[in-house]
């Protein structure tokens, strides 16, 4: 794994972690956190030895949002122009929202394992994962709306084919606090853990078995989902049929077939 100045990434096995390693900070993301996350997420997605992705967050909190000392200097501009200096603006806004939805792109399950604050950006970055896991610490706040802004890395653009719209809309024009238990009642999270050592048992435990699968069938999986959320069923049906022409007769099938009939499990190649 490649050295970060704010990650840890380890993998053991199929399962590659990718800590936020601002503990100091609450994992608060500066800019090297943004650009490291985007190239972390992009380097496993290459990695065939990578399966599964945990995401979490070193020390008390998974993520206190955007880190406003860092940002307040990024924003200081010299340039004259205005025209100019808002498309440097805009520029700079596409760019971390590919940082991001490099965590989305990336073909193996991003699992989310999330205590204490999840906070702005810490929904942005959940929100592009597959699914999200808290111990009963973790709260959530869409904060941006509390310093006089809208939300523009993911939150407004992915939440809404997570939890009910108006659920989302509450939470996006109030930025009140979320508990973990609320979250997992409105579909924020799959699961509550009751602290931090059952969270990241727990997390592994579901890694180590999606892991276990047919690399080749989890890849597909998760592109179909993704591709159904933006197009009609009609697309998505036409979409799989020829992914699977292509795909199917794989020596994973073959793999997954023998397994079975000789009563053993299944081992297959990255």
């Amino acid at each position: 794994m490649s050295e970060y100045e704010t990650l840890s990434v380890t993998q053991s096995e199929g399962v590659a972690t990718v800590s936020l390693d601002r503990p100091d900070k609450a994992n608060a993301l500066n800019m090297r956190m943004w650009d490291e996350i985007g190239q972390a997420f992009r380097a496993l997605d290459k990695e065939e030895s990578c399966r599964v992705v945990i995401l979490e967050g070193n020390g008390k909190h998974f993520c206190a949002g955007i880190d406003l000392m860092d940002f307040s200097q990024v924003m200081m501009s010299p340039e004259k122009c205005e025209a100019r200096k808002r498309d440097k603006l805009r520029n700079l806004i596409l760019h971390l929202q590919s940082c991001l939805t490099a965590i989305e792109d990336c073909r193996k399950p991003v699992l989310a394992a999330i205590q204490g604050a999840c906070v702005g950006g810490g929904i942005d970055m959940v929100a592009a994962c597959d699914m999200r896991y808290a111990s009963s610490s973790a709260y959530f706040e869409i904060k941006e709306i509390d310093i006089g802004m809208t939300a523009d890395v993911g939150t407004l653009q992915r939440l809404p084919y997570i939890i009910p719209d108006g659920i989302m809309r509450e939470l996006s024009y109030t930025g009140r606090r979320v508990d973990s238990e609320e979250a997992a009642t409105i579909g924020l999270i799959n699961r509550v853990f009751a602290d931090e050592a059952a969270l990241k048992d727990g997390v592994e435990t579901l890694a180590r078995q999606i892991a276990a699968k047919s690399p080749l069938a989890i890849r597909g999986t998760k592109e179909m989902i993704k591709y159904t959320r933006d197009h009609s069923v009609a697309d998505g049906l036409n979409y799989i049929a020829t992914w699977n022409a292509a795909m199917l007769m794989s020596a994973d099938l073959q793999e997954a077939m023998a397994a079975r009939m000789q009563k053993r499990e299944p081992k297959f190649k990255d």
